[in-house]
C-alpha cells in the first residue's frame, strides 16, 4: 500500500474530502486465506510469526516461518504460570525456549533428514506446519497445549507420499532440567523435552506419528500426560467455544476473526492456587490479574459466552480486588499477582476503581445472576465511592495516571477515568433496580452520573487538532485516543467533532487508532474501543469498511490471528483481554446489545448497507450462562435482515421467538427475557 493512500481513504470515511477510490478501503493483499474454521498459508517464501496459545497449567508462544532457503523456522517458548520463580513477582512464571534441535532427530534409509521446507501452516486453534523433506515424505508437526495439564504437545506426523517404503528412525529423547530449589517459590522444578522414539518401515501412502511432551512440574511431583487425550480435549474445547456466540454474517472471514477472538480470550485462564485467574499472557502476564485487562475489558465479554470458567475466573478476580477494600480510602491496587498473594501498584492509581466498577456493573448485569450481582454489589459501591471522593473543584475524578502507566501524559484528571466512572455510575443504578434494593440508593447513583456527565463537558471539552472534541487533560493540545470512550457511553455532546476527529489522519492510521497524534505508538485497545463507539454512535457506515480492513489484516496479513497489545512495545504480544475487546466490537458495537437489567437489554443491530442479513446465535448472557459448562442447551439468538427501508428484528429465546419487529435503525429495541 503506497504511503497516504489509507489517509485519503480514511478523509473519505470522515466526509472531509471527495472520494479517491469506490472500492473504499485499500485492498488487503493477504498472506492467508480462510479455510472453514482455520487458517491456511500456503508457503512459498521467507516470512516468519509467532502466536500465543494457553491451557490451564501451560502457556506457549510459537515461533515459526520459512527462511530465505525455504527451511523451517521454529521456536517454542513454554511458559509453566504456577511455577514460580523468585523474587515472586509479576513476571516470575517458569518459562523455557525449544529451538528445533529440541525434535527428536529423524533418519531415513539411515540418513538424518537435515533439511525440512516448510510448505504450508495451518491453524484453527491448534498449529500444524507441514514440511517437504524430500524423497516424496511429508513430515507434519501439530502443536497444541495441553487443557489441564502442564503441557506442550507437539505430535510429529511422518507420511509416505512417494512410490517405494522407506526405513526411518526417530530418536528417543528425554531432555530433563532441574532447576535450583532456591530459585523457586516451591523448591526445584523438573522441565523435561521427552519422546519414546521409534522405528520401522513406512509404505507409500502410510503415516506414523511421534509425540513430543514439554513439561514442568514440582520436583517431587508426579504428572502423567496422555498426548492422544490432550489433543482431544483440546479440540473438545475449541468445538465448544465454536458452538457458542456465533456470529453469521455475509462475510466469512469477519466470522472467522471473530471465532479466533473467542478462543483467545476463553483460554488463557489458569488454575492457580488463588482459583481461575483469567491473565493477558504474552510471556509476561499469567497467574496475575490488572483492573482494565481483566475487570474492564474481559470480564464483561464471558457472560455472553456463557463459558464456565471464565465466569468463574470473573468472580475470583473482583473477589480479589475486593479484598483490597480498606476504610482508610486507599486506592486497590492496579494489579493482584503471584496467584493472589501480593499486588502491584507501581503506576499509583491508575482510575483502577473506575475500571473495576465499570466493569463489575457491566459483568453483574449481563450474567443475569442476582446471587452473583449481590455478591459484587458492595465492590462497586467501595470502588465508586472512592472515585467520587477523588474529585476536585471542578467536579471531576483525579488519579495519578490512566492504563498506559505513564507511557504518555494523563495529567492531574484524565478522561478515561472519567467516563469509566460515568460508566460504572450508570451501570450501578441498573443494577441497584434489578436487585430490588431501596429506590434511593439508584437514584443517588444516577445523580451523581449526571454531575459527573456535566462535569465531563465542562472541563475536557476543548478544540484540539482543529475539532471540537475532548482535551485528554488540562493542558493538553494534541488528539488523544481515548477520546473515543465518551461515544462508548453515551456521551454524545461533542459526538461530531469526535467521530471527525476519530476518523481524521492526525489519528488513523493503517494500525488503526494512533495513541497521540504526531507519534507513531498505537494500542489495539484505544482502536476496538474506537470501533465500538463509533458504532454505538451510528457511525457504522463510516467506520465499518475500516474495522473490515483492520479484522482481515489481523486475521489474514502478516501477523495473524488476533488482536494485539501494541507496537513498538512488547512485540505486538496477542495479549487475550485484546480479543475480549474485538468481540465486545460486535456484541456491543455491531449489534448494539447492553445490558439494562438481569434478565433485560437494549438491541439496536446495526446492518451495514452492503449485507442483507447477520445474526448472533447462542447468545448464553441475561441469566443463560450455566456454570455447568452444559454446551447443548440453546440460548439467545438474534436475526435480522433487510426489509423495505428498515430491518426486520428477530429475538428467539431456546428456539422460541420472544419477539418480530419491523426497526427504523434508530432508538434501540427494548427487550424483556420471560421468566
Amino acid at each position: 500500500m503506497k504511503p497516504g493512500a489509507l489517509l485519503g481513504v480514511l478523509l473519505c470515511l470522515a466526509g472531509l474530502q471527495p472520494a479517491v477510490a469506490a472500492s473504499g478501503v485499500p485492498a488487503l493483499a493477504p498472506r492467508w486465506q480462510a479455510d472453514g474454521n482455520a487458517i491456511v498459508w500456503q508457503a512459498s517464501d521467507a516470512h516468519a510469526d509467532q502466536l500465543e496459545m494457553s491451557g490451564r497449567q501451560v502457556s506457549a508462544v510459537i515461533a515459526y516461518g520459512r527462511d530465505a532457503q525455504g527451511q523451517l523456522t521454529l521456536k517454542r517458548t513454554v511458559v509453566w504460570p504456577m511455577l514460580r520463580t523468585l523474587p515472586d513477582d509479576t513476571h516470575a512464571s517458569l518459562m523455557r525456549d525449544f529451538d528445533r534441535r529440541a525434535s527428536p532427530a529423524l533418519s531415513i534409509d539411515g540418513l538424518p533428514a537435515e533439511h525440512e521446507v516448510l510448505t504450508q501452516v495451518r491453524f484453527d486453534g491448534q498449529l500444524r506446519l507441514v514440511s517437504d523433506i524430500g524423497g516424496g515424505l511429508v513430515l507434519e508437526r501439530l502443536l497444541s497445549p495441553s487443557p489441564d495439564e502442564p503441557a506442550l504437545i507437539e505430535r510429529l506426523a511422518l507420511v509416505n507420499t512417494g512410490t517405494r517404503a522407506v526405513a526411518y528412525r526417530f530418536a528417543p529423547q528425554d531432555q530433563r532440567e532441574t532447576t535450583a530449589a532456591g530459585a523457586g517459590t516451591h523448591g526445584a522444578y523438573e522441565i523435561q523435552a521427552a519422546s519414546e522414539g521409534g522405528a520401522g518401515s513406512l509404505a507409500p501412502g502410510a503415516r506414523i506419528t511421534q509425540d513430543v511432551v514439554y513439561s514442568a512440574r514440582l520436583a517431587n511431583e508426579m504428572v502423567f500426560v496422555d498426548p492422544t487425550e490432550e489433543l482431544r480435549k483440546r479440540r473438545q474445547k475449541l468445538q465448544g467455544w465454536n458452538r457458542r456466540l456465533v456470529l453469521e454474517t455475509p462475510d466469512k472471514a469477519l466470522d472467522l476473526m471473530f471465532g479466533f477472538a473467542k478462543i483467545r480470550a476463553a483460554e488463557s485462564i489458569f488454575a492457580t492456587r488463588g482459583g481461575l485467574l483469567h491473565s493477558p499472557g504474552g510471556t509476561r502476564y499469567y497467574a496475575a490479574i490488572w483492573a482494565n485487562d481483566e475487570a474492564e475489558y474481559a470480564n464483561p465479554f464471558f457472560p455472553y459466552l456463557g463459558d464456565a470458567a471464565g465466569i468463574a475466573a470473573a468472580m475470583n478476580s473482583y473477589r480479589l480486588f475486593a479484598s483490597y477494600m480498606n476504610p482508610q480510602g486507599r486506592p486497590l491496587p492496579s494489579s493482584v499477582i503471584a496467584e493472589g498473594r501480593s499486588y502491584w501498584n507501581g503506576a499509583g492509581d491508575r482510575g483502577d476503581c473506575a475500571m473495576i466498577a465499570y466493569g463489575a456493573s457491566h459483568f453483574a448485569l449481563a450474567l443475569g445472576d442476582a446471587r452473583r450481582a449481590g455478591q459484587l454489589m458492595p465492590l462497586i459501591d467501595w470502588c465508586l465511592k472512592f472515585s467520587l471522593d477523588k474529585r476536585t473543584p471542578d467536579g471531576v475524578i483525579a488519579s495519578d495516571s490512566d492504563e498506559l502507566e505513564g507511557r504518555f501524559p494523563a495529567g492531574k484528571a484524565n478522561l478515561s477515568t472519567n467516563v469509566l466512572a460515568f460508566g460504572g455510575l450508570t451501570g450501578a443504578a441498573m443494577l441497584s433496580a434489578a436487585l430490588g434494593q431501596p429506590e434511593d440508593i439508584g437514584r443517588h447513583w444516577q445523580q451523581e452520573a449526571a454531575r459527573l456527565r456535566a462535569a465531563i463537558d465542562r472541563y475536557f471539552a476543548a478544540q484540539v487538532g482543529g475539532f471540537d472534541t475532548y482535551r485528554y487533560y488540562a493542558g493538553n493540545d494534541r488528539l488523544r485516543a481515548w477520546i473515543a470512550l465518551p461515544l462508548c457511553f453515551g456521551i454524545d455532546e461533542r459526538r461530531p467533532g469526535t467521530v471527525a476527529a476519530l476518523l481524521s489522519p492526525q489519528l488513523w492510521s493503517e494500525n488503526g487508532v494512533l495513541s497521540e497524534a504526531g507519534d507513531t505508538t498505537f494500542w489495539d485497545r484505544a482502536t476496538l474501543y474506537a470501533f465500538r463507539g463509533l458504532m454505538q454512535a451510528g457511525e457504522l457506515e463510516r467506520v465499518f469498511p475500516y474495522f473490515v480492513y483492520y479484522s482481515k489484516r489481523r486475521l489474514l496479513g502478516e501477523h495473524v490471528p488476533y488482536a494485539i497489545e501494541a507496537w513498538p512495545e512488547g512485540n505486538q504480544r496477542h495479549l487475550s483481554a485484546e480479543s475480549a475487546l474485538y468481540a465486545r466490537v460486535v456484541t456491543e458495537g455491531l449489534f448494539g446489545l447492553q445490558p439494562t437489567g438481569l434478565r433485560s437489554f437494549r438491541l439496536a443491530p446495526r446492518l451495514p448497507a452492503a449485507w442483507q442479513h447477520m445474526a448472533l446465535r447462542n447468545i448464553r448472557a441475561f441469566g443463560l450462562s450455566h456454570a455447568d459448562g452444559e454446551e447443548r442447551e440453546q440460548g439467545l439468538d438474534i436475526l435480522t435482515r433487510r426489509s423495505g427501508s428498515g430491518q426486520q428484528v428477530e429475538v428467539f429465546l431456546r428456539g422460541q421467538r420472544i419477539l418480530s419487529r419491523h426497526w427504523d435503525g434508530r432508538d434501540a429495541l427494548g427487550v424483556t427475557l420471560p421468566e
